[in-house]
């Protein structure tokens, strides 16, 4: 039985299969901040306001001042956003809002409609700013499309790390259930909150000179790898060089194996929604009526508008990472 079906070259956009829609990555190394946690350095040569350009280490994205994504809308379907490194400040236009990273992750059901910012707070005024962010959308079904906007907060320090072959690998158990280990559950309506669904996200860690084995899983899900971090790794026959994307046998065990270097692994997989769609921008639906309907919503209500006085919506620099939901609970964690 062939254990790969494919191995494709990624970007910092990643190809992805039903029922994920798209997967980004951004590793950025940021300048120091200023005190209102602002871009340091000159922006001169960049096209603010749309800056992909990765020029000097980092880009700037829809970010005038602050890096990020200033607020914009999306509907019908889910976003899980895995800040490893660095921080995002998060605010929504059902008034929820909160500042996450270092290991924290946001899963969000955008449901019938929300806007919502993610920005990149320049923290540190000494140094310079790291950041690594993943970002993952999953798509609905049409029976999901038109739920209530819900978003939860996994943190760091509750997400499940399974460790294996004395320490070597680490398993971060994002989502689906890893062997005998259960992961934190995501929003009521997500694809993933349907256990049959078989949907998960693991982020694996490999030291140098170690062999894996990852276990089979059920027929007819869609399972892919993202060697993203590393020189090279072998999976079965396959020498494989880092950014790369391997679609593999979900019937199969695959061994992992790395040679002088650390390999990190993303692994995506699920049970195929197998539903047409429909996608421009942040809407996501299954026919260009519904898309149209979409368009024609946001243009008459803004999913509730914006709520707050700016665009590049940051907190208060002394905060630390927390949440607060549209009911006006309140969670805080340790810096």
């Amino acid at each position: 039985m062939k254990k790969i079906h494919q191995i494709v070259s990624i970007g910092a956009q990643w190809p992805t299969l039903d029922p994920f829609l798209f997967t980004a990555h951004h590793k950025e190394v940021y300048p120091k901040g200023n005190e209102d946690m602002s871009i340091s350095v000159s922006l001169e040569g960049r096209n603010v306001g749309s800056d992909f350009s990765s020029k000097d280490g980092w880009s700037m994205y829809h970010g005038r001042k602050i890096p990020g994504f200033p607020y914009h809308p999306h509907r019908g379907f889910e976003t899980i956003t895995v800040v490893e490194e660095g921080f995002a400040d998060h605010s929504d236009s059902l008034g929820a809002y909160g500042r996450f990273g270092n290991g924290d992750v946001q899963w969000m059901t955008a449901g019938k409609g929300v806007q919502h910012s993610e920005m990149f707070p320049l923290l540190a005024t000494d140094k310079e700013n790291p950041l690594e962010l993943f970002q993952i959308w999953l798509n609905l079904p049409a029976k999901s499309k038109m739920v209530a906007p819900d978003y939860k907060m996994l943190w760091s320090e509750d997400i499940p790390i399974v460790k294996e072959n004395d320490d070597k690998v680490s398993v971060k158990v994002i989502a689906g259930k890893y062997k005998e280990t259960n992961p934190l559950g995501t929003t009521n309506d997500s694809w993933a909150s349907v256990k049959e669904n078989n949907v998960a996200v693991w982020k694996i860690h490999l030291a140098p000179h170690t062999t894996y084995q990852l276990p089979s899983t059920v027929e007819g899900t869609n399972r892919t790898l993202y060697f993203y971090r590393g020189e090279e790794v072998q999976i079965e026959d396959q020498l494989i060089t880092k950014n790369s994307c391997i679609h593999v046998n979900e019937n199969e065990v695959i061994t992992i194996s790395t040679n002088q270097s650390e390999a990190y692994i993303l692994v995506l997989q699920g049970k195929p929604i197998n539903e047409p769609v429909a996608q421009h921008g942040p809407f996501v639906m299954n026919t260009k009526e519904e898309l149209q309907d979409a368009f024609n919503d946001y243009q008459r209500t803004e999913f509730g508008g914006w709520p707050w006085e700016e665009k590049e919506k940051v907190h208060d620099k002394s905060k630390g990472r927390f949440a607060v939901y549209p009911d006006g609970k309140l969670e805080e964690k340790s810096k």
